[in-house]
């Protein structure tokens, strides 16, 4: 089985570059299924809508996983009450909010979203509650992806081992800075501990230079607008074998699309 893990979804930049490369990458490298993190896929990068889920499906995209920023929108809290499985939210939320964090996909890919507590919310724990929803796929099938949304390498790469054996991958999301570690664990999971940003890539994390200069300069938290311009889809390419769900293989991807 091929995967295709396309990296935060960012702005009007990011969402044509996904519109343009997702579907030339998918038959390109003969992808079985697609993920990829849109928690900010709107135009003005600031959460996400359901017409941007409806566009992100449109491009060939199968799990929209997210982190913090899916709540940006407050309309997304009555898409998620309706149950949707197409935009997973971090499954250690507390018990009551709306949304899936896990799901099985076409009764063989299970997809966990999880979110760091490191810097980001106080919530439940990320490693206890990827135990327990491992629990529960694994009486499905053994393919288990892992989209970690977290801020530092130290978090993502505890969970990596935490999980080593018991997932398929663990992949990082958030810092929107492609990072060049991927590896196979022992256990035979896939892992990188930040797989990038697919957006504008004369930016800073997509989104305006000189905005967060200002704010490095003065201290002064303002508005951020995402960069126009030419984008470039951050994503990796994992092999896993269908029967044990150990992964053979994971590659970088890099790719730009001048606009």
């Amino acid at each position: 089985m091929r995967i295709l893990f396309v990296g935060e979804i960012f702005g009007e930049s990011g969402k044509k570059a996904a519109a343009t490369l997702i579907p030339e990458i998918r038959h390109e490298e003969n992808v079985d299924f697609v993920i990829a993190n849109g928690e900010n896929a709107s135009k003005n990068g600031f959460g996400v809508s359901k017409k941007d889920i409806d566009d992100l499906l449109s491009y060939g995209i199968d799990c929209i996983t997210s982190g913090e920023c899916i709540w940006n929108k407050k309309k997304i809290v009555e898409y998620l009450k309706n149950s949707p499985t197409a935009l997973l939210r971090p499954a250690n939320y507390p018990p009551g909010v709306p949304g899936y964090g896990y799901h099985i996909y076409k009764d063989k890919i299970g997809v966990i979203n999880l979110l760091g507590r490191v810097f980001l919310s106080t919530i439940d724990c990320p490693f206890r509650v990827s135990i327990e929803s491992i629990e529960k796929i694994s009486m499905h099938t053994n393919v288990i992806i892992v989209d970690f949304h977290a801020q530092t390498t130290s978090e993502k790469e505890a969970l990596g081992w935490h999980l080593d054996g018991r997932v398929s991958a663990v992949i990082g999301t958030h810092t929107r800075v492609q990072t060049a570690d991927e590896k196979i664990l022992p256990g035979g999971t896939a892992y990188i501990t930040d797989v990038g940003m697919t957006g504008a890539f004369n930016s800073v994390t997509g989104v305006k230079k000189e905005q967060f200069i200002e704010y490095f300069l003065t201290g002064i938290y303002g508005k951020f607008d995402p960069e126009d311009g030419d984008a470039e889809l951050n994503a990796v390419i994992i092999d896993i074998d269908d029967t044990t769900g150990r992964s053979k293989s994971i590659a970088r991807i890099q790719r730009k699309l001048a606009l």
